[in-house]
Formats: structure tokens, C-alpha cells, sequence
């Protein structure tokens, strides 16, 4: 993004040591609080009126070796409210989901094996397979592949990951 890109000068992606941020948001989706322990992705509008509002959040649990990414959501309703020339760039680019998906596999990928996904929605698949997951044997289980790994590896982390079930 440069610097002309509003994209870049108006929304801020980062790791935050909680969802408090995102919580509201969180609840309106899942109807319950979000995760208490890291770890906590989410895309913040800045402007110098309105200070950070939450428009996405993604929720990580490390799991020796692997991330499990699951818990996300979009304020569909702040996007509405956006600039129309900021929200026709964040499409442009994307969308919210991707822009944080993208941020957060960069971020995670250089310490973990492998990021898991575990998706049931069809646009969200679509979204996670163009940042760069696959499909595993197991339904609705995605991975995307941080580094090289021989067979076994692939193997015994794609195994942790189901046997967690949903998440």
C-alpha cells in the first residue's frame, strides 16, 4: 500500500494483548466474549476525530509449531459508515477479512510450521484459499504452509489440528 493509499494511511492491522477492542464487535457475531488468551489480530480505522474503531478481528491460538485461526468477524455496519473512497479500496484490496488474514499470516508465519483455518463459509474459504491456505483431507480445514516440511510433518500437524475439532 502507499502512502497515497488510504487503505494505509487510515486503517492499522496489528497483534493487541487482548480483544477488548474487539469485544462488542465479537459479541454481536458469536454472542459470547472473545477469547481471554492471545492471540488477538485486529484491524483498526484511525482517524484523529474518532481515535481507533475495531472493523475486524481474528483470533490465534498457538499450539506448538502451528496457529489455529478461527473466531473472526467484520463490523459490516462501520464499513458502511467508512468514506465511500476508503470502503471502494478496502474492496479493491480485498475486503477487511483479507487485508487482516494477510497481515496475520505474515506476522505468524516466520515462528510457526504451518496456520490452520477452520472455516464453514463459503466466502471466507474463498478469501483464506487467495491469501495463500489449502484445503486439507478434512472438511472445512484449511492450512497454509509457512515453510517447507517433508510428508510425516505435514502429516502429524494436520492431525493436532483436526483432533482440536472446530475452532
Amino acid at each position: 500500500m502507499s502512502m497515497a493509499d488510504p487503505v494505509a494511511s487510515e486503517l492499522i492491522v496489528r497483534e493487541v494483548d487482548d480483544a477488548v477492542a474487539a469485544e462488542r464487535l465479537f459479541r454481536r457475531r458469536f454472542g459470547d466474549a472473545p477469547p481471554s488468551f492471545p492471540h488477538h489480530v485486529v484491524t483498526f480505522h484511525v482517524t484523529p476525530a474518532m481515535g481507533e474503531a475495531a472493523l475486524c478481528y481474528i483470533h490465534f491460538t498457538a499450539m506448538d509449531g502451528l496457529m489455529l485461526g478461527g473466531g473472526a468477524v467484520v463490523d459490516n455496519r462501520a464499513m458502511r459508515r467508512l468514506d465511500p473512497v476508503l470502503r471502494e479500496e478496502i474492496r479493491r484490496q480485498g475486503g477487511l477479512y483479507r487485508l487482516t488474514l494477510a497481515w496475520a499470516v505474515r506476522h505468524f508465519a516466520p515462528s510457526h510450521d504451518a496456520i490452520f483455518g477452520y472455516c464453514g463459509d463459503a466466502l471466507a474459504e474463498r478469501i483464506d484459499l487467495d491469501v495463500g491456505f489449502v484445503r486439507t483431507a478434512h472438511p472445512h480445514l484449511l492450512v497454509y504452509w509457512a515453510r517447507e516440511l517433508d510428508a510425516a510433518r505435514r502429516s502429524e500437524l494436520v492431525a493436532r489440528a483436526h483432533a482440536v475439532g472446530p475452532f
